[in-house]
């Protein structure tokens, strides 16, 4: 039997990978990790979803975060997978999950909130709940305005640099 490029491609489908698939999540450092092991375990997170063509926008404290991560559904699937095994001092909450037709990222993107009057300002002037960045405050239409303000402003204070 003769196989097309038409049937491989099916195929090589039928797991999804065609689909696109955006899922949000909340997190809490469980464990107190210094800034050296955040910043270790957020390199590591960055290689990987770039090997296995993950974008991502990721906003992040000392204590907690809020991602995003965008790929094909089972790639997707394996990443969440990955998350909870291998990082179990994340206490890690699935926000929303949503088939996308365009990829909203370009890379991975990350937005570390210190405690700078401007970063605490942002972080609460209209998508916090609470005198803190604590995502677990947030309503989901909070958390995705957040994290969607945080990088557009940033993508259009690069482009007016350019």
């Amino acid at each position: 039997m003769h196989t097309t490029t038409v049937d491989r491609a099916l195929e090589n489908n039928r797991d999804g990978e065609h689909i696109l698939i955006s899922l949000t999540f909340i997190g809490k450092n469980i464990e107190k990790n210094n800034g050296v092991e955040l910043t270790r375990i957020l390199e590591q997170w960055r290689r990987n979803n770039e090997k296995i063509d993950v974008t991502s926008a990721l906003v992040i404290n000392d204590n907690y975060l809020i991602q995003n991560i965008e790929g094909s559904r089972p790639i997707v699937n394996e990443v969440l997978l990955k998350l909870i095994t291998e990082y179990p001092h994340l206490s890690s909450h699935i926000i929303d999950v949503e088939e996308i037709e365009a990829r909203r990222w370009g890379g991975f993107l990350i937005k570390y909130l210190t405690s700078s009057a401007q970063d605490e300002e942002y972080a609460l002037k209209s998508f916090s709940a609470g005198a803190d960045f604590n995502p677990y405050l947030m309503k989901k239409d909070q958390i995705e305005s957040f994290i969607r303000g945080i990088f557009e402003e940033k993508q259009s204070q690069f482009e007016s640099i350019v």
